[in-house]
């Protein structure tokens, strides 16, 4: 067996013990992640500053894109501290695994339970985010997952400082007989990837976070189920009845708090209303002025911003206000620039969006209730939003404790990734003696009762069959 393949095959392994353990002995081992990484912070934080100093040399020879040098810190304020209680937010969600969902009375004493299970190997591929190891580890192990991950070169030792803590943490379960040693295991080459997305006999399922071309490449390369999306190219629309002060709120947050983000807008879509006022120039002179962004306008957003009267306030950004071509609607920048784009309705602002937009998260502001509910319906995305920025389609703001990534598929898993992403079903039938032959019609046959057996809520097999 090839190094590929056994460390595929140790993660199917960990994966076959951890579909078994309990939820008590998940907590336990999350802790000893939570402590074993506290301890090591001096060291993953030397080590992060290493990946840095080197990384910052490939932007200043432009071989690294400057937003995936920002993806790649970890020293920032509060950053570290908000990674581990990440760990502590998932240990305490309830756990995804053995909840019943359906059940049903077939006849006396023959009884058919759909029950959530684990996933069982997942290979996760990213960029940057060292953080990630840790989001993927925890979240991984609370929903009885093995974990096989790779990070990018980037960020290779501060990965490799994280991962020696998480495998001591994960060694000390061999004091209770469970062999988890196996359970989050990273590989490093990109030779390493191709190997592995072979491996569909023990991986089931691929997790890409990271570019375009990162994405796409997995798409193609593997028969392995893949969840994730390839851009992120978010919109937001204002619409007529837009009010300017939560408008340059909502949008400027969703452009500038975090601009490298997937969930960050890319495309602003203005209701063609606001250009015959000075609604709009206040919203650019929020963005421009005040934060720096460069807008890339169609041809009547552009003339309403040169306006003789108007201009003046742009006078020392003149080269932040630029004219839009076709591409820009298809591209998702990952800096402070944003291309805008006039509407006459919110119909054309949804055929745009389902045109040009990635199906990741879309936002409409406007006080019209109705006009929302349709915008909401018509756009095909993940995430649709009334009056809130983009940028809070993540799992953490959506109390998912962590996010293993951003699905735009349609598929089990959509929009940000938590645990309930990473289980599925299986079907447990208990009966006593019952055979297939007994049932059907004519003489001698049984009927099938098919009765709804009530549930409650947070039903297992425990609590229903006693």
């Amino acid at each position: 067996m090839d190094n590929i393949t056994q460390i595929a095959f140790n993660a199917r392994q960990a994966a076959n013990v951890l579909q078994t353990i309990t939820t008590a002995q998940k907590s336990v081992f999350l802790n000893q992640i939570y402590s074993k990484l506290a301890l090591a912070k001096g060291d993953i934080l030397a080590a992060n500053k290493i990946d840095k100093d080197l990384a910052l040399k490939q932007v200043e020879a432009g071989k690294l894109t400057p937003s995936l040098y920002k993806r790649l810190d970890l020293e920032g304020a509060g950053k570290f501290e908000t990674m581990l209680q990440g760990i502590k937010d998932i240990d305490e969600l309830e756990d995804p695994a053995g909840k019943v969902h359906s059940a049903t009375k077939l006849d006396n004493g023959l009884d058919l339970y759909r029950v959530s299970c684990p996933v069982g190997v997942l290979l996760v591929i990213f960029e940057a985010r060292p953080e990630v190891v840790v989001n993927i580890a925890a979240l991984a192990l609370k929903s009885g997952n093995a974990a096989i991950l790779k990070g990018g070169k980037e960020s290779f030792h501060t990965c490799s400082a994280i991962s020696k803590a998480i495998r001591e943490a994960l060694d000390a379960a061999g004091s209770e007989g469970l062999n988890l040693a196996n359970a989050v295991q990273i590989v490093e080459s990109r030779q390493d990837i191709d190997a592995l997305l072979k491996q569909d006999k023990y991986i089931d399922l691929v997790i890409p976070r990271g570019s375009n071309a990162l994405v796409k490449y997995i798409q193609w390369n593997t028969r392995i189920p893949v969840l994730g999306h390839a851009d992120g190219l978010c919109s937001t629309y204002v619409a007529e009845s837009a009010k300017l002060d939560l408008t340059k709120t909502v949008v400027v947050d969703a452009k500038t708090t975090y601009p490298a983000a997937c969930n960050s807008t890319e495309t602003l879509l203005v209701h063609s209303s606001h250009l015959k006022s000075n609604f709009f120039q206040e919203l650019a002179k929020a963005l421009v002025v005040d934060n720096g962004v460069t807008l890339k306008c169609d041809a009547a957003s552009l003339s309403a911003l040169q306006k003789e009267d108007v201009a003046g306030i742009f006078k020392e950004h003149k080269d932040k206000i630029q004219a839009s071509c076709d591409e820009d609607y298809d591209t998702e920048f990952l800096e402070l620039t944003l291309a805008v784009k006039t509407v006459e309705s919110a119909e054309q602002a949804i055929e745009h969006i389902n045109e040009h937009g990635s199906k990741h998260t879309d936002a409409i502001l406007t006080e019209d209730e109705a006009e929302a509910n349709n915008f909401m319906a018509g756009v095909d995305a993940a995430g649709v939003y009334w009056n809130a920025s983009t940028r809070f389609a993540d799992g953490f703001r959506y109390g998912f404790g962590a996010e293993v990534g951003v699905s735009t598929n349609k598929t089990h898993a959509r929009g940000p990734v938590g645990l309930e992403g990473l289980v599925i079903y299986k079907y447990r039938l208990y009966g006593q003696g019952h055979a297939t032959g007994n049932y059907g019609t004519g003489e001698g046959k049984k009927a099938y009762l098919h009765e709804r057996i009530e549930l409650k809520g947070n039903d297992t097999i425990a609590t229903l069959r006693g």
